[in-house]
């Protein structure tokens, strides 16, 4: 049996992280690209936030037999195959853990435009993975 204490701990986390973050949403790609502090705290806080979404899906993925998934977005496409995620937010979620590989292992250079564009119209997206969880353990978190 999952363990909601925990999945309630790590959902809160995620939230809090998601509000710290937003602080940077109205940040222009320029302002982005010539601060390497607020570089080094987006990228890190949006990796935080990704793996605690990926820690939270293998929690789901082991407590309901569910396949085993093979890469990180892989967690999420299994979500989404039990019906746990929708589509949009499978493809979402997929998107985002191929984004914290490439600031994980530095595949290759960060782009800023995608970091602006998941700052100023994607954060949502952490919270509607966290009320998909939230409705599919059946708690208010």
């Amino acid at each position: 049996m999952v363990d909601v204490t925990l999945v309630l701990r790590k959902l809160a986390s995620l939230d809090d992280y998601r509000k710290q973050i937003a602080e940077f949403s109205t940040i222009t790609v320029d302002e982005y690209r010539s601060d390497w502090k607020v570089q080094r705290i987006v990228e890190r806080t949006l990796q935080m936030i990704i793996e605690l979404c990926a820690d939270i899906a293998g929690h789901l993925i082991s407590d309901q037999a569910l396949r085993t998934p093979e890469t990180y977005a892989d967690s999420f496409r299994v979500l989404g195959e039990s019906g746990i995620l929708t589509a949009d937010q499978t493809a979402i979620m997929e998107k985002m853990a191929k984004f914290r590989n490439i600031v994980v292992h530095q595949y290759e250079a960060v782009d800023a435009e995608i970091v602006v564009l998941i700052l100023q119209r994607h954060l949502d997206d952490f919270r509607f993975f966290s009320d998909a969880i939230a409705r599919r353990l059946g708690v208010k978190h």
